[in-house]
């Protein structure tokens, strides 16, 4: 009888390692394929843009994402928007496919019959020492995801990060590169930028500041340079960037040599250094031709007599 009991009890465990752990393993695999795929179309979905049309949206987050379309009409700022939303979404899905591989595994070992609270606890350590010993590389990982989120900058931003000043050319997890006015490309850690100034977000100033001579006309002045601003921004190349009005500030300082007079106009952003430089060539022109002498004219003048 011993015999038959013993050939009974090695079928029941052929049939388990044969038929079930097997089947169970399978069913872990799919159901970790389909939550993947799930999980990357839903993230695709929340940050995609859809397409116009007449349909209403049937999405519960249909109000606010209207509401935020009403208040952003400006198609640059669309487009920021959806660079932004596809490199949040390209992460998220980066960190799916990673919890789900990790739980496959998990539960795979755990089938075969291993203890698997070894390999948590061995994690759980790995991952303190790993704190301690790359404390930098988790803060760099850690502040380029709050930039990336609180959408800080972007890839063609012009931006002041303190020792680098330039156009960003590429935003990771970990560095920044910024490429300067001299073309050299600077990799600023993420975890090592402390401040951020972007000049290329929302919108821009243009502060044009124009010297006279102390001894010219400072009213007539102000009103040939507000006048040649005034023209300046109907030019067609200019106009579509200007935001509002010019508006003449006054006197902005007084030294023995010149005066300097300052004007504003608030333009798009990333456009104000080319609008300060032609709105600042024809105040000068405007000078000339009116009579208005400049510093250098009007100390050579006083050296000659």
């Amino acid at each position: 009888m011993s015999i038959p009991l013993l050939a009974f009890e090695l079928t029941e465990t052929n049939r388990d390692w044969l038929i079930h752990r097997p089947l169970a393993i399978v069913s872990y695999i799919v159901v970790a394929i389909v939550l993947r795929f799930v999980l990357h179309r839903l993230i695709d979905r929340m940050t995609k843009p859809r397409e116009k049309s007449g349909k209403p949206r049937r999405s519960f987050l249909a109000p606010l994402q209207e509401r935020a379309e009403r208040a952003i009409g400006d198609p640059y700022a669309r487009e920021r928007r959806i660079q932004r939303a596809q490199t949040i979404g390209s992460v998220f899905k980066s960190g799916v496919s990673i919890v789900v591989l990790v739980w496959v595994v998990l539960q795979t070992l755990d089938t075969l019959g291993f203890n698997v609270a070894p390999f948590i606890a061995s994690a759980g350590i790995a991952g303190v020492a790993l704190g301690f010993g790359a404390q930098n590389l988790v803060r760099d990982f850690i502040s380029g995801m709050f930039m990336l989120l609180e959408d800080q900058y972007g890839v063609g931003d012009v931006v002041d990060l303190g020792d680098a000043v330039g156009t960003v050319e590429s935003v990771g997890l970990r560095v920044t590169t910024v490429r300067d006015i001299d073309g050299t490309l600077w990799f600023c850690r993420n975890g090592e930028i402390l401040r951020v100034g972007n000049m290329s977000q929302g919108h821009a100033v243009s502060v044009i500041d124009v010297p006279i001579a102390p001894t010219s006309n400072v009213d007539r002045a102000c009103q040939i340079a507000l006048r040649a601003v005034l023209d300046g921004v109907e030019r067609e190349d200019i106009a579509p960037d200007v935001l509002e009005k010019p508006e003449l500030l006054g006197v902005n300082s007084v030294t023995a040599g010149a005066v300097t007079l300052r004007l504003t106009v608030r333009v798009r952003a990333g456009k104000q250094w080319a609008i300060r430089r032609s709105l600042t060539r024809a105040v000068l022109e405007a000078f000339d031709q009116n009579g208005i002498e400049s510093p250098n004219v009007a100390v050579a003048a006083a050296v000659s007599s």
